[in-house]
C-alpha cells in the first residue's frame, strides 16, 4: 500500500532554527588568574594552531642544544680542579688526554642518538626506547635517572651563569642565590609563552655566544700558532693549590683521580639526548632535521670543548677555589689583552658565556615536561602533567621544574661544586639503557644495516656504562649516593601510583555494558531537600517535576521548631501543585545522618530507585560564600554512597549586582553554541555565493555550507548505524546525520567540511541527511 502526499513548503509541524538575531548570551566573566594569565602570556592559543608551534632547524638548535653547548664553558675547568691539586703543571699536559676521551664518547652518543631518532621518528627518547625494548621497570629508571638530571641541569646551569656574571662584576658574588632564582623565574615565563616565544627569546643569545667562541678560539689559536700566546704565571690568593708533578704516563697522578677528572668533565656530553626527546618539536620532516641538527650541536660542542682545552694547557690557566673567576673568563682575558677593543671582546664572551649557561635551562625547560608527559600518560606521574596550557605547552611540568630546580639552587647555596657531584649520573644512566635499548631493537628487528646499528648503539651503550660506573665511585661520597638511592625510591613511588591509576580503571570499567543495561528498578522516587521556600528550592522543585517519577516530595529536617512550623504553613498557603512536603525530626541536629536515613527509607524495599535534589545557591564572591555553610556537600557526598542513590545539585546563581540572576534564553544559547569554545567564530573561507550561512537555511532548501565539525554522536553497536555531526560556522549550527554508517574517516572533532543537501527537520532540529561532503582540513593533533 502506497500513498502520496503533496508537495508544499507549508511545514505540517513546527521546527526549531537556528535564530541569528538571538540576544547576547551573559558569558561567564574571566577569573582573576585567567586575567593574570592572559596579561603575562599572552592569548591563549587555539588547539589547531599546534602544528605551527614547531621549530625550524636554527630555533631547535638554540631550544634544544643550548645545555650541551653550555657545558664547554666549563667542563674544562672541571677536569683541572682535580687535576691541579695532585700533579700541579702537569694537569695542563693530562687534560687535553682526558678531552680527547670524552670527545670520543660524545662521538658514539651523536652516532648512537642518530640511530634512535631514526627508529623512533615520533619521540625517541630514553623512557620510550627502554620501555619498548625492555618493558616498565628499566623505562621508569632511565626516565626518573633523566628527570632528576633536567632538574639538575637548570640549577647547575643558573648557577654557573651567576658565577660567570660575578667573574666580570665581583659584587654580584653575595647575592648568586636571589639572582639564579630570577634567571630561573625569566626562563620559566618564556617557556610558559610558548615554544616558538621561546625559541625567538633564546635562539639570539645561543648564537651569540657560538659567534663569541669561535672568535675567542680562532683568535687565540692563531695567536698560539705566531708564537704569541701568553703563559699565566701568577699565583693569586684564592686560586687552587698546585700539587708536585711526578713520573709515569699520567705524570704521578693516581688513576682514581685522572678518572675523577674524566668523571667530572663528563658534564661536557650531558643535553646530548635533547634532540631525541624533542623530535616532535621540529618541522616536517622532523627525524631528519633533528639529526642533522644533532649533527651540528654535537661538532660545535667537540670544537668548543677542545679548543679550550688546549688554550687553557698552553696558557697554564687554573681554577678557583670560590669557582670566580672562571677559567673562560682567564682564558679571555689572556687572549684579548688588556686594550679597549680586547675589553671589548672580553665583556662580549663574558655576557654570552653567561647567557649560555643560563639558557642551558632552557634544554631541561623544552624535554622535562615532555618526558614528564610520556610517564603520565602511561600512568606513572600525575596525570596533570599531559595537559597543555594557555599556550599549547605542558605548564604543570615547566611550574614543577622550575619550583624543584629552585628549591636546589637554595640547598646548593647556588655553587656549582655543590652541585656537580650530583650531576651527569643520571644522564648517563639513561644514555646506558637507551642505547642498550636500540642494540637490543636491531637485533630483534633486523632491518637493513642493522648490523652497522647494532655496533654504533653498543658501543655507545658501553662507553656510557663505563662513564656511568666511574662517575658513581669516584663522586660516591661528594653526593653521588643520594641520586643513587633517590632513583630507586622515586621509581618505587611512581610503580604504586601506576598501580592505583590501574585499580582504579578496573573498578571503573569492569563490565560497563552490564552497568548500564541493567534492570530499572520498579519505583522512581524524588526528594528535594529544602531549608526554606525561596526561588532556589522552587527551581529544584520545578525541576524534580520534569522527571516524571512515580512519586515526589519535599523533605525538610527539623532544626528549629518554629522554623518549621512556618514552612510548613507557607506551604500550605501556596498548594505547590500538590506537591507533599515531609518534616522530619533531627534532633540530634546530625543533618547529614538524618539524610541518609531519610533515603535509606525508601530504598529498603530493594525496588525502588532514589534521586535526592538539592538545591545549591550559588554566592559569588569569597566573602559571601563564607557567610554561608556548605552542609550540602556533606550531604551529597554520604548520601551517594547508597546503592540505587543518586544525588544532584541544582544551581542558583546569585552576583554582586542582583540578588538573582534570570535564566539565560533559549535563543542566546544557540547562538552562543554557534560559537567555538575559544570565544571566535569558526568562519571558514568560500567563493561568494556558493556557500549558505548557516543561520540562514531554511527548511526543504537545497544548500552548501561550510564550517567546523563541534560535536560527533556515537551509537553502541547495538543501536541503528548511524553517525551524526554537528557542525557550525560561526553564525548557527546544523546537523549532518550520516544513515547506515558507525565511522567516516577524516571526519571528527575539529574537522572542517563541506556539506551539501537539502534541509530536513530531524527530531526537531534541522539537519542534512546523508549529504555530499568534503574534507577540507583535518583536526589539530594533540
Amino acid at each position: 500500500m502506497t500513498s502520496t502526499m503533496p508537495r508544499t513548503n507549508a511545514r505540517p509541524y513546527t521546527v526549531r532554527e537556528p535564530v541569528p538575531a538571538a540576544p547576547p548570551i551573559p558569558l561567564p566573566p574571566d577569573t582573576f588568574g585567567y586575567r593574570v594569565k592572559h596579561k603575562l602570556l599572552g592569548p591563549p592559543l587555539n588547539s589547531d594552531q599546534l602544528a605551527h608551534e614547531r621549530l625550524g632547524k636554527p630555533t631547535a638548535l638554540a631550544v634544544f642544544a643550548s645545555d650541551n653547548l653550555s657545558s664547554s664553558a666549563y667542563a674544562t675547568e672541571e677536569i683541572l680542579k682535580v687535576l691541579v691539586p695532585v700533579v700541579g703543571v702537569a694537569a695542563f699536559a693530562l687534560v687535553i688526554p682526558v678531552t680527547v676521551a670524552l670527545l670520543v664518547v660524545l662521538a658514539f652518543l651523536i652516532l648512537s642518538y642518530r640511530q634512535t631518532i631514526k627508529a623512533y621518528p615520533t619521540a625517541g627518547g630514553a623512557y620510550i626506547v627502554t620501555r619498548d625494548n625492555f618493558g616498565v621497570l628499566p623505562a621508569q629508571v632511565a626516565g626518573v635517572a633523566l628527570l632528576t638530571d633536567y632538574i639538575l641541569t637548570v640549577a647547575v646551569s643558573v648557577s654557573a651563569g651567576t658565577a660567570a656574571i660575578a667573574s666580570a662584576w665581583s659584587p654580584l658574588a653575595p647575592w648568586a642565590v636571589p639572582v639564579s632564582l630570577g634567571f630561573i623565574g625569566l626562563i620559566a615565563y618564556g617557556n610558559l609563552r610558548g615554544v616558538k616565544e621561546s625559541g625567538r627569546l633564546f635562539a639570539a643569545p645561543t648564537y651569540f655566544f657560538i659567534i663569541n667562541m669561535v672568535v675567542l678560539l680562532a683568535y687565540g689559536i692563531a695567536r698560539m700558532a705566531f708564537g704569541h700566546l701568553p703563559v699565566e704565571s701568577a699565583r693569586p690568593e684564592g686560586m687552587v693549590p698546585f700539587g708536585g708533578a711526578g713520573g709515569g704516563l699520567l705524570m704521578g697522578a693516581a688513576v682514581f683521580k685522572v678518572l675523577t677528572a674524566f668523571a667530572n668533565g663528563g658534564a661536557a656530553v650531558t643535553g646530548v639526548e635533547a634532540i631525541s626527546n624533542g623530535v616532535p618539536a621540529f618541522r616536517a620532516p622532523e627525524w631528519k632535521n633533528a639529526r642533522e641538527t644533532l649533527v651540528v650541536m654535537g661538532s660545535l660542542l667537540g670544537a668548543m670543548f677542545l679548543g679550550l682545552s688546549v688554550l687553557a694547557a698552553r696558557m697554564h690557566v687554573a681554577p678557583f677555589s670560590e669557582g670566580t673567576p672562571t677559567v673562560i673568563s682567564q682564558i679571555g682575558k689572556l687572549v684579548y689583552g688588556r686594550s679597549a677593543v680586547g675589553t671589548g671582546l672580553y665583556l662580549a664572551l663574558q655576557a654570552g658565556t653567561a647567557l649560555i649557561l643560563i639558557l642551558a635551562a632552557n634544554t631541561s625547560f623544552a624535554d622535562f615536561p615532555r618526558l614528564a608527559s610520556f610517564h603520565a600518560g602511561d600512568n606513572f606521574m600525575p596525570r596533570q602533567l599531559t595537559k597543555r596550557g594557555h599556550r599549547l605547552v605542558f605548564s604543570n611540568g615547566i611550574i614543577f621544574l622550575a619550583v624543584a630546580a629552585a628549591a636546589l639552587v637554595v640547598v646548593a647555596d647556588a655553587k656549582v661544586d655543590n652541585l656537580i657531584a650530583l650531576y651527569a649520573i643520571g644522564v648517563f644512566t639513561s644514555f646506558t639503557l637507551s642505547q642498550a635499548g636500540m642494540a637490543k631493537h636491531h637485533i630483534t628487528e633486523k632491518e637493513p644495516g642493522w648490523r652497522a646499528g647494532l655496533f654504533i648503539n653498543g658501543t655507545g651503550a658501553l662507553l656510557s656504562f663505563v662513564v656511568d660506573v666511574i662517575i658513581a665511585v669516584t663522586k660516591f661520597t661528594r653526593g653521588a649516593w643520594f641520586v643513587i638511592v633517590m632513583v630507586p625510591v622515586m621509581v618505587f613511588f611512581l610503580m604504586r601510583l601506576a598501580r592505583q591509576y590501574e585499580q582504579e580503571a578496573e573498578a571503573l570499567e569492569s563490565d560497563v555494558p552490564a552497568a548500564a543495561t541493567a534492570r530499572v528498578l520498579r519505583r522512581h522516587v524524588v526528594l528535594v531537600f529544602v531549608d526554606r521556600l525561596d526561588l532556589a528550592a522552587a527551581r529544584a522543585i520545578q525541576y524534580a517535576r520534569t522527571l516524571q517519577p512515580d512519586e515526589l516530595r519535599a523533605v525538610h529536617f527539623v532544626i528549629d521548631t518554629d522554623h518549621a512550623e512556618r514552612l510548613a504553613a507557607s506551604w500550605r498557603s501556596l498548594g505547590l501543585s500538590g506537591i507533599p512536603l515531609e518534616i522530619v525530626e533531627c534532633p540530634d541536629r546530625r543533618l547529614t545522618r538524618a539524610a541518609v536515613l531519610t533515603v535509606a527509607a525508601d530504598l529498603s524495599d530493594g525496588q525502588t530507585e532514589v534521586s535526592v535534589l538539592l538545591p545549591e545557591r550559588k554566592y559569588g564572591g569569597l566573602w559571601r560564600k563564607l557567610l554561608h555553610d556548605q552542609t550540602a556537600d556533606a550531604i551529597e557526598r554520604e548520601v551517594s554512597k547508597l546503592a540505587h542513590a543518586n544525588v544532584t545539585t541544582v544551581p542558583f546563581h546569585f552576583d554582586s549586582r542582583q540578588a538573582a540572576q534570570a535564566p539565560v534564553p533559549a535563543a542566546a544559547l544557540r547562538t552562543a553554541i554557534a560559537a567555538s569554545p575559544n570565544g571566535h567564530r569558526d568562519r571558514v573561507r568560500a567563493e561568494p555565493g556558493a556557500v549558505s550561512a548557516i543561520g540562514n537555511v531554511r527548511w526543504r532548501e537545497h544548500v552548501t555550507i561550510e564550517g567546523r565539525v563541534r560535536s560527533v554522536r556515537v551509537r553502541p553497536l547495538a543501536d541503528v548505524a548511524g553517525l551524526e555531526c554537528v557542525v557550525t560556522d560561526g553564525t548557527a549550527s546544523i546537523s549532518a546525520v550520516f544513515h547506515g554508517r558507525r565511522h567516516i574517516p577524516g571526519i571528527t572533532i575539529g574537522t572542517c567540511i563541506r556539506v551539501e543537501g537539502t534541509v530536513v527537520d530531524h527530531h526537531g532540529r534541522l539537519a542534512i541527511l546523508n549529504p555530499s561532503y568534503t574534507l577540507l582540513s583535518g583536526p589539530a593533533r594533540h
